[in-house]
């Protein structure tokens, strides 16, 4: 593997891991993007709005300058299976007391034995899951 195809995932993660802790820094927030979606939903807190602005920019941003690209599926998801996805992702992110985003990234760094838990089983469900629909289906 070239480090043309792993530094742009390298630097991906340290500015996510940056932005978490700048977040944490200067708010005193984790950066939880189910929470930081709900609230901005909720409220009017410009921050909230900002950094979900940054979120999509910085996709588009990533893509534009060709660091990133849209991975090929050799069979795309039929969409009542996208939106079940969806609505299951929603309901765990609920059940959790938080997303991916909140857990992997800020629980994990903080050594939060609940998030730990979390991210253990978000990856072993997301492992059974691609193993079922794309090996065993």
């Amino acid at each position: 593997m070239s480090a043309s195809q792993w530094l742009p995932a390298l630097g991906g993660g340290m500015l996510v891991g940056l932005s978490a802790l700048l977040l944490m820094l200067f708010n005193g927030r984790v950066a939880g993007i189910s929470g930081i979606l709900a609230g901005a939903l909720q409220r009017t807190d410009a921050w909230r709005w900002l950094f979900l602005l940054g979120l999509g920019l910085g996709s588009l941003l990533a893509f534009g300058l060709g660091w990133s690209s849209l991975p090929t599926l050799a069979v795309l998801p039929a969409w009542p299976w996208v939106a079940l996805a969806g609505l299951l992702v929603g309901i765990g992110t609920r059940l959790g007391n938080g997303c991916t985003s909140g857990h992997g990234i800020c629980g994990v760094g903080r050594l939060s034995r609940r998030s730990i838990v979390a991210t253990l089983v978000f990856m072993t469900t997301a492992v059974l899951t691609v193993l079922v629909s794309r090996h065993l289906l």
